[in-house]
């Protein structure tokens, strides 16, 4: 990793263990689709979304931390419901018709270290596709409450 880019990864991992350890409840995935447009915006639209989705993939499914819990996934519904999570959760008019986190999660036995993974992973694929810090830390204060239902152990 880029030492240049440690401070922006452990801001954004500050964030998303700041908030996930304060909010009480996730916010509804209806909710969330009321979302200021401009992070969408932000972060380049649909097709700079898209890309940067690739991309995360492609980290995660590279990186020695992570790769296994993808083992026998449906990659393409995979990249297709993150696209529109992150559509959704920006602001961008898209509709999540994914199941919710902690149904998809169960059983996996995912650990804070494996959340903080995917994390650097994402980090990593949005920079990759020119998002600023802040704008990649807008959108991980809306991730940060899935962590309740993904992490396990």
């Amino acid at each position: 990793m880029n030492m240049r880019k440690i401070p922006q990864v452990l801001a954004g991992l500050s964030v998303l263990c700041a908030l996930g350890a304060t909010l009480p409840v996730p916010v509804p995935v209806q909710a969330q689709a009321q979302a200021d447009a401009s992070l969408f915006h932000d972060l380049g639209g649909l097709p700079v979304i898209r890309q940067t989705v690739q991309d995360f993939l492609a980290t995660m499914l590279a990186d020695p931390r992570i790769r296994h819990t993808f083992d026998g996934a449906n990659l393409k519904r995979l990249e297709d419901k993150l696209v529109e999570q992150f559509c959704m959760l920006s602001g961008g008019g898209c509709v999540y018709t994914g199941d919710p986190m902690k149904e998809v999660h169960q059983g996996l036995k995912l650990s804070n270290a494996d959340f903080n993974a995917l994390v650097e992973d994402l980090q990593l694929a949005m920079d990759k596709n020119g998002i600023s810090a802040r704008t990649q830390n807008r959108l991980l204060a809306l991730l940060a409450p899935m962590q309740r239902d993904t992490v396990t152990r």
